[in-house]
């Protein structure tokens, strides 16, 4: 299917599109954060990956992950037209992100994401995410409690599992060429 918008009217429509103050993911959470009492966050904290919240007292970050730019297995697909480009593109997004993962990691921080289709169920998330600091703030009085440096909370901790490495490629949604 040939694309709706002209060339000039497309770029004007991709550059509107902004990674702070998105009304479908981050805002949303923003609401379910005050609506379940969960304080603490700070929002765009300058940390390698632009975090979209941080919990700076428990060492915790959250990204909320757009199903179509971080190439959701679940409902993100590749548009039709130009798809070895936007392959690509999520491709690099989806390694980007695993980079960023590992290195907030290893530097102690423990990193939550969240897909964008996951705020349709927002209760699910806040129990999860309340248990998460929960899990972080026990670890952190252990920490202080202990003598001995040989529980850090890095170790505390499991790490969250990594998300599928792999776009799905959508071929039950065939293109038309």
């Amino acid at each position: 299917m040939a694309d709706v918008f002209s060339i000039e009217t497309r770029s004007y429509v991709m550059s509107r599109i902004r990674a702070k103050g998105n009304r479908s993911t981050e805002l949303r959470l923003v609401a379910e954060f005050r609506k379940s009492g969960i304080t603490g966050w700070r929002r765009h904290a300058r940390l390698l990956g632009n975090p979209d919240f941080t919990f700076g007292n428990n060492r915790m970050v959250v990204f909320v992950d757009g199903c179509f730019w971080h190439g959701c297995p679940r409902c993100g697909n590749i548009p039709c037209s130009n798809r070895d480009y936007w392959a690509a593109k999520i491709k690099g997004n989806r390694a980007r992100d695993r980079r960023v993962t590992r290195k907030l990691t290893d530097d102690g921080w423990r990193v939550v994401r969240v897909w964008e289709h996951s705020l349709s169920n927002p209760k699910r998330f806040m129990k999860k995410l309340a248990r998460l600091l929960a899990q972080r703030r026990e670890c952190a009085k252990a920490d202080v409690t202990a003598n001995d440096s040989t529980t850090s909370m890095h170790e505390c901790i499991r790490e969250i599992s990594v998300r599928p490495r792999e776009i799905r490629s959508n071929k039950e949604k065939s293109c038309k060429r």
